[in-house]
């Protein structure tokens, strides 16, 4: 009986196989990053209802994080400021910008400023500022250089490896207290082995167990 396929087509299945393999590996490899926090969260800048620039604000008027989020130091939440809070200078400043009607408006009828979230955590996760701000974590290194924004954008995945590399070596990223709101922060040469210090004299234990933060 005649041989119907030439002997090359013998290869087919192997082909086959290799491309089933590779487009697996390929697709599997999109699904990570495509749909991971590095490129589903970083970027993100929502439009505000009043346009607020974190550059005018932190960078040329000098205005400390804690003015505005004063909540970060004893709350598991930094809180967006109270129309109260941007009235102490607007009742003054600028009070007849359009830009600034909203806040006007909030504060002649007590109802809140609809402020667009840009940092989101999951349901599932616990964060708590107090411990991290009173631990030496800055603004910037979760948040980056906010005084060099107009818009306010997501920098860091906020994913749980991110949170993670932290926890684990704490020593890296760790600054003085009087520090954490400094933006460009500079850490001096010896900084690691102040860390170190300070981790073993104030007990400071990063948590790497999944209760931790999931419970």
């Amino acid at each position: 009986m005649p041989q119907i396929f030439p002997k090359k087509v013998n290869v087919l299945p192997h082909l086959s196989l290799g491309a089933v393999l590779f487009g697996s590996v390929l697709t599997i490899f999109a699904l990570w990053y495509y749909f991971s926090p590095e490129y589903t969260d970083v970027g993100y800048a929502p439009e505000q209802p009043v346009p607020y620039s974190h550059r005018l604000h932190v960078d040329q008027l000098g205005m400390d994080c804690r003015y505005c989020h004063n909540w970060v130091e004893v709350s598991d939440w930094s809180n967006v400021p109270p129309t109260e809070t941007c009235m102490n200078c607007h009742g003054i400043v600028k009070t007849e910008s359009l830009a600034l009607l909203p806040v006007r408006e909030s504060w002649a009828t007590g109802e809140s400023v609809e402020w667009v979230k840009v940092h989101h955590l999951p349901d599932y996760a616990q964060f708590s500022h107090a411990v991290h701000v009173n631990s030496g974590v800055g603004c910037e290194t979760c948040h980056g250089r906010v005084d060099e924004m107009e818009v306010v954008r997501q920098v860091e995945p906020l994913s749980m490896g991110w949170c993670l590399e932290c926890h684990r070596e704490p020593e890296l990223y760790l600054r003085p207290n009087e520090e954490v709101t400094t933006m460009g922060y500079v850490q001096p040469a010896d900084f690691v082995e102040r860390n170190l210090e300070r981790i073993r004299t104030q007990g400071i234990q990063p948590p790497t167990n999944c209760s931790a933060c999931h419970y």
